[in-house]
């Protein structure tokens, strides 16, 4: 029996060819309105008498919507789809994601995300500009976003409306850029300055022509420069000026012939300097100048004869000053100005008789003050002054009556301001303006009109939306439509004008609801359908008026149901089927007469089943295919009599097939297709099949032997992977939650910072020949 399908998927590529091509002839002889793709209700089921059938003509007539698996409703068609074939925004518009995205589902225009997130907003990347009169940041249109893919510590003004950024990011625009790049003044990458550093910057200066960079590489622009170099501002060529630090650089201040340098060395421009040195800029050697810190310098500003510090040293200068000195320009010697604080100052800013100061305090100059203060230039003492941050404050800068501030705070001034804030220079208080960047602001360039910001965020100006949220794919932009989950969410199906939900959540669309809800599809809220399970649902599936849910539950519906259920999508009620799982199940796939079921179980429907099972959709009893996995199975996929399979196995249907299999529904045991991509890796998470191409996500290293890091697509026939390869930057271990292939476009969520060559975090959508993010 199986010498007759061992080649059915060849035998089934060949024969659709041909029918293609007899049936496109035949279409031209007869009136063209008879020629059009049938409906089926049949075509996951394989005992179907008309399964055959349905799966000739659907691939005759290159019907892309494909039900098993990932089920998805075919699209409603619209003007943009018409004039572009796209349905996202252009120019990579899309909004994103502070978080996880898990479930993903397209109706007509409309894209519903569900994860762990609770904002979402432009994709601005770590870095943007934001208007100073309303707040909000300037278009994309007018100004591009930097799009960086990590964290940029530091920028400089290039004097001409541009800016020298450094940090820990290897993307920018879609450019590769490793740690370094120049921001032009129309906003886009400098294609000719690229000197690249093999590691952290943490501070960059411009004088004159001269870029000075400090951090904690070794290499930069190709050349040894031990945590400090300088760089040709135009040609981005490093100089032979190599000071030769021996430890981290934290800051760097240039005034006259000498660049300020703080940090953690020890040694550097050939002596022996602790913390704290004075540079020649022509030379590369220390001066005399030599204040001797005893523990790291983070901030260095110079105004007049005095040289600023801040950092965490307790002894500086020849004298005790906590974390905060004033030292002489030309002897090094700690002054009398000591306001001796109780932690770690990371910034300075001196504004004539002021010097704001901001970091990790709890009190200074004898006075609470929470991370931010305003000293007396000439006597130290603490000004009433006192906008009281929750948290860190990393930067700080003046202009007229207003302190703008960015750290990792998300309360200041007396109101919530995430991160960044406008306080009165008199007050203290919070002014109106506030952008709600998502992360954590680390420097700030103030202009005429508007503030350039950088750090470790990835949106600015967001929505807040607590794990659920529907995104219009014409703007891009988060519509109004609000359900608010107070935990995550793993599913989202849509049936009418209702929408179902499955994760961890307790409370959703304004009800208390146990991991499951129906929503409605314009208001957002909860309508009375209410399951109550008692633990996480991970899988949710709609068929024939039910609802397929497995996750960890024992409890659903009113009744016991181990792992796995059917509800009634009127009354929430569990029917009679009861498959009885002892492990997690995590995926379920609806035929006519079969249901196959994946996850962590190695007991269902009354017969020893380890992670992947058939059941009767009537007696909830195993079937007698027997597909023999030895492991977890993460998700499944029906193509034809064919089911692909992916999860963390290595052996499946008597075969060794690591991570990915295709199985044939018609053999009971023994059923492995010859189809083997042989994944290395822990895992694949999700999939999805478009025509004659396997796309998967996961967590692995290679297909068939050729490097493929966590995402790659696999040729049906052959089982090698395609050239479609997008690069792919993680915030943590791959994650996956899922992907669709819905007409030209792939849509995926997941916990990537960078995916299809841009900075796209947690959202994005590829094109399906290209890979590259549109």
């Amino acid at each position: 029996m199986k010498s007759l399908v061992i080649s059915m998927l060849e035998f089934k590529h060949r024969l659709i060819s041909i029918l293609r091509v007899g049936f496109g002839i035949f279409c031209l002889l007869i009136t063209l309105s008879h020629c059009r793709t049938p409906e089926f209700s049949n075509i996951c089921d394989t005992s179907s008498k008309k399964f055959i059938e349905s799966v000739l003509i659907s691939k005759i007539f290159n019907n892309s919507y494909v039900p098993c698996g990932k089920n998805e409703s075919p699209p409603r068609s619209n003007s943009a789809e018409v004039a572009s074939g796209v349905t996202v925004a252009a120019s990579n518009e899309l909004w994103v994601t502070n978080d996880t995205v898990s479930a993903i589902t397209k109706e007509g225009d409309l894209l519903y995300v569900g994860g762990s997130f609770n904002l979402i907003g432009p994709n601005t990347g770590s870095a943007a500009h934001i208007d100073l009169t309303s707040g909000e940041i300037v278009s994309k249109s007018a100004c591009p976003f930097p799009q960086s893919n990590g964290t940029i510590n530091t920028a400089v003004s290039d004097g001409n409306g541009g800016y020298y950024i450094g940090g820990q990011f290897t993307v920018v625009q879609a450019k590769e850029r490793q740690n370094l790049a120049h921001i032009k003044p129309d906003c886009t990458v400098d294609s000719d300055w690229n000197p690249g550093a093999d590691s952290i910057v943490n501070s960059v200066v411009l004088v004159g022509s001269t870029v000075y960079v400090g951090g904690h590489f070794i290499s930069v622009g190709g050349q040894s420069r031990n945590r400090i170099a300088a760089i040709d501002a135009t040609t981005g060529v490093v100089s032979s000026w190599n000071p030769n630090a021996n430890a981290f650089i934290k800051t760097l201040f240039v005034n006259g012939s000498n660049v300020y340098v703080g940090g953690t060395f020890t040694t550097i421009g050939g002596q022996t300097r602790n913390r704290i040195a004075a540079i020649d800029t022509s030379t590369g050697l220390a001066t005399s100048w030599d204040p001797n810190s005893n523990n790291g310098v983070d901030s260095i500003t110079i105004d007049g004869s005095s040289v600023y510090v801040g950092g965490s040293f307790t002894s500086i200068g020849g004298q005790t000053r906590n974390r905060i000195a004033a030292l002489d320009k030309s002897t090094g010697l700690a002054t009398s100005w000591n306001p001796d604080s109780n932690n770690a100052i990371y910034t300075i800013f001196v504004n004539g008789s002021t010097v704001y100061v901001g970091g990790n305090f709890t009190t200074i100059g004898g006075q609470t003050r929470n991370r931010i203060a305003a000293l007396d230039a000439s006597t130290a003492a603490v000004s009433s002054w006192d906008p009281n941050a929750n948290n860190l404050v990393y930067n700080i800068k003046v202009s007229g009556s207003s302190v703008y501030v960015g750290g990792l705070f998300t309360t200041i001034g007396g109101q919530t301001r995430n991160y960044l804030s406008e306080l009165d220079t008199s007050s203290g208080l919070a002014k109106n303006w506030n952008p709600n960047v998502s992360y954590a602001v680390n420097t700030l360039i103030l202009e005429s009109s508007k503030i350039f910001i950088a750090g470790s965020f990835i949106t600015v100006g967001a929505t807040e939306r607590s794990r659920i949220a529907a995104i219009d794919l014409l703007t891009g932009r988060v519509t109004d439509w609000n359900p608010s989950a107070d935990g995550n969410v793993t599913n989202i199906k849509l049936s009418g004008t209702t929408a179902y939900i499955s994760g961890g959540f307790s409370n959703i669309g304004g009800q208390t609801r146990n991991y499951l809800a129906a929503l409605d599809i314009n208001t957002g809220l909860a309508t009375s359908w209410n399951p109550n399970a008692d633990s996480s649902v991970s899988e949710l599936v709609l068929s024939n008026g039910l609802a397929y849910v497995g996750g960890e539950f024992t409890n659903v519906g009113g009744s016991t149901r181990n792992y796995i259920a059917a509800l009634d999508l009127t009354s929430g009620l569990v029917t009679s089927w009861n498959p009885n799982a002892d492990g997690p199940v995590a995926k379920i796939l609806v035929g006519e007469s079969t249901i196959y079921v994946g996850g962590e179980f190695s007991n269902i429907g009354g017969s020893a089943r380890i992670g992947l099972a058939a059941l009767n959709t009537t007696s909830g009893l195993a079937t007698s295919w027997d597909p023999a996995v030895d492991s977890f199975v993460s998700d499944l996929v029906l193509d034809g009599i064919v089911l692909y399979v992916a999860g963390e196995f290595s052996s499946a249907g008597g075969q060794t097939r690591n991570r990915i299999a295709a199985l044939n529904t018609t053999i009971n045991l023994n059923n492995a297709e010859t189809w083997n991509p042989n994944i290395s890796g822990l895992r694949v998470q999700v999939m999805a099949i478009k025509e004659f191409t396997v796309y998967v996500c996961g967590d692995f290293s290679t297909i068939n032997g050729q490097t493929r890091s966590n995402i790659g697509a696999i040729d049906i026939s052959s089982g090698s992977p395609t050239s479609w390869y997008p690069s792919a930057v993680y915030t943590s271990s791959p994650q996956y939650g899922e992907i669709k292939v819905i007409d030209s476009n792939i849509y995926l969520g997941g916990n990537f910072s960078t995916l299809g060559g841009k900075t796209q975090n947690r959202l994005a959508v590829l094109d399906v020949t290209t890979g590259l993010a549109k």
